[in-house]
């Protein structure tokens, strides 16, 4: 299978089949699939990566949100 990289928000939410990917992802990653959520976030663009920062700093529970953020940068 090949691996996805650099895909944009609207390509994101066509492939998984999603509203929108970034709850999606949130979703994932409170389930407990924390390495399905690492691989979902390496396939984003950059400016999707960053969109999805600032969509965790106003969307996400603060519960949720250092454990998420670290997440991204491992």
């Amino acid at each position: 299978m090949a691996i996805r990289r650099n895909k944009s928000i609207a390509q994101q939410c066509r492939y998984y089949e999603v509203g929108n990917i970034f709850e999606y992802m949130v979703e994932t990653y409170i389930n407990g699939n924390y390495s399905a959520f690492q691989g979902l976030y390496k396939e984003l663009c950059r400016d999707a990566r960053k969109g999805f920062i600032s969509y965790c700093f106003s969307e996400v529970n603060p519960q949720y949100l250092q454990e998420i953020i670290q997440s991204t940068i491992n």
